[in-house]
């Protein structure tokens, strides 16, 4: 079995607060062409699993460039592309899942980190917050919030689950 990255999102948010005047590393892995544009892995991580998928949407009815859309299965999507970062979504989200480093643009390219490539996972490993990045031979595993992103990325993250889901 292949190893596979372990993002730990509760500790990463944790060393965001701690961190807050530095820029922390950011992974980036695709398998194929993306034509919604650059997103990475904890900006993924976080529409998929810390999202409350709001029936009526707040933030994508605030978006002024269309840039915010819910896919089929009620995971919110940002077209990076069409973003014009005017954070109104992050305004208005009741929840705080959107983060307002999510539309930095002129991030030291340094901090970006293919996943794809072993030696930049090896510099993206060493580069995150201690604890928050690791590899495991686990698999995806609910009851220790450990959560499947995709084939080579794990999530550790809590859940908010509603009883019609």
């Amino acid at each position: 079995m292949a190893k596979k990255i372990l993002i730990d999102m509760i500790k990463l948010r944790a060393a965001m607060v701690e961190n807050s005047s530095q820029e922390l590393p950011e992974a980036l892995y695709y398998t194929s062409f993306n034509s919604n544009g650059l997103k990475t892995i904890r900006e993924l991580a976080t529409f998929r699993f810390t999202c409350r998928r709001c029936e009526d949407a707040p933030c994508i009815g605030v978006c002024p460039a269309d840039a915010l859309e819910k896919d089929k299965d009620g995971i919110i999507m940002r077209h990076t592309n069409l973003c014009v970062s005017c954070k109104s979504c992050v305004t208005i989200c009741p929840f705080g899942t959107m983060m307002t480093d999510f539309f930095i643009h002129h991030r030291n390219r340094d901090l970006f980190y293919d996943l794809n490539d072993e030696k930049e996972l090896e510099k993206f490993i060493k580069a995150s917050p201690t604890g928050t990045v690791s590899l495991t031979d686990e698999d995806e595993s609910p009851e220790k919030n450990i959560y499947r992103l995709n084939d080579k990325v794990l999530v550790k993250e809590y859940l908010y689950i509603t009883e019609n889901k």
